[in-house]
């Protein structure tokens, strides 16, 4: 059984109902347990996921005898946590039913010490606890009151082909209008929820940088991603981010385009993607960005400098407006660099970070866990 007991909407919260198809595909029975109406819960109902839904994380507590009846009748034997809230209810469920299983995915990295009486019983309870990158397997062997072979790096893979470039020239065309990107220009863009951590503020101070120094260069940029609290940005921030534009008088170079469902084919309108992200647990945008031929440049921190080599792209200080101001002239200058790139990314996608290989790892420590074999 999958737990997350999240209202939120990101990488995290998508990972259960991307998964849990790919599980029940190779034979895998596979249940889940959410909060009610949220977008987790939605989420799974629309993949055909049998979910289990709770008011709320406290309700999912005081539910216990109603989970472990659940468990026994279906002959439940493992649990797959997605946030440390959800595993206070996990650790409880395999203390009141020792044969239980546990195996606690850390998607967003931690940042302090877990080693107090809660935390070593809590975090005892786990079999197997997955770093999606190996920045995070740092951390969390430093965090956790957990022998070192019981964390294990496991990346996160995507499937590419919903990311290969569909438009033929027409369709670019008309889609760069409907988003009012001029003809002629070299896009340059950045995706993700519109918060601090997520870099956009640089990303804007490079461009205005960019465009002052080479006033000719014929270069737009595009910020995606939703612009109200409901579509999970900082509403605060959003307005910071408007306000810099508008100052750098950058109201005509940048264009905001809010939420969309379309991601795959906004990257066939885009010649550069940015992830200028602080610190990355993993970063799925860039590992999208590069499954679809684009050339990226992404932040030199967190986990972000695994995925990215320098045959597939470019890395930058997150700090640094002016090292991102070099690295898009870089690539906005040179056509043909931008497609070399864009292609050994794609390649280099396929050989590291596939949704196959990533279910092929998770089914391998599910059925190591349930025999007691220790991590390769």
């Amino acid at each position: 059984m999958h737990i997350c007991l999240s209202d939120g909407w990101g990488g995290l919260e998508m990972y259960p109902s991307r998964i849990i198809p790919e599980l029940a595909a190779q034979g895998w029975q596979v249940h889940a347990l959410a909060l009610g109406d949220s977008r987790v819960a939605r989420s799974l109902d629309d993949a055909g996921v049998p979910t289990l839904t709770a008011r709320s994380r406290g309700s999912a507590l005081f539910g216990v005898r109603r989970w472990l009846e659940y468990l026994a009748r279906h002959d439940i034997r493992l649990l797959h946590c997605h946030k440390s809230s959800d595993l206070r209810l996990a650790a409880l469920l395999a203390t009141l039913r020792p044969r239980l299983k546990v195996v606690f995915t850390d998607h967003m990295g931690v940042t302090r010490p877990k080693k107090d009486l809660y935390h070593r019983w809590a975090y005892g309870r786990v079999s197997r606890l997955l770093s999606i990158s190996e920045a995070t397997r740092r951390r969390n062997v430093k965090a956790f009151a957990l022998p070192a072979e019981r964390i294990q790096r496991l990346y996160l893979g995507i499937d590419p082909a919903p990311l290969a470039p569909r438009l033929d020239a027409g369709e670019r065309r008309a889609l760069r209008t409907s988003l009012g990107l001029p003809a002629s220009a070299t896009t340059i863009g950045v995706a993700g929820r519109l918060t601090p951590g997520k870099g956009q503020r640089v990303f804007v101070e490079a461009l205005a940088r960019l465009i002052a120094e080479h006033p000719a260069l014929d270069v737009h940029g595009v910020i995606i991603g939703g612009l109200s609290a409901e579509e999970g940005s900082r509403e605060e921030y959003v307005a910071e981010l408007e306000a810099l534009v508008a100052e750098q008088g950058l109201s005509q170079r940048i264009t905001f385009t809010g939420f969309r469902r379309d991601l795959a084919r906004l990257f066939e309108v885009l010649d550069v993607v940015c992830v200028p992200s602080r610190n990355e647990a993993f970063g799925l945008t860039v590992i999208e960005a590069m499954a679809a031929g684009k050339a990226v440049i992404g932040s030199r921190s967190g986990a972000i400098p695994e995925l990215i080599d320098a045959h597939s792209g470019r890395l930058a200080d997150p700090e640094s407006a002016s090292e991102w101001a070099a690295a898009m002239l870089e690539l906005a200058q040179d056509g043909e660099l931008r497609r070399r790139l864009g292609e050994e990314a794609r390649r280099r996608v396929k050989q590291h970070f596939l949704l196959s290989q990533h279910v092929e790892g998770l089914t391998q420590v599910y059925d190591d866990v349930l025999a007691g074999r220790p991590a390769v």
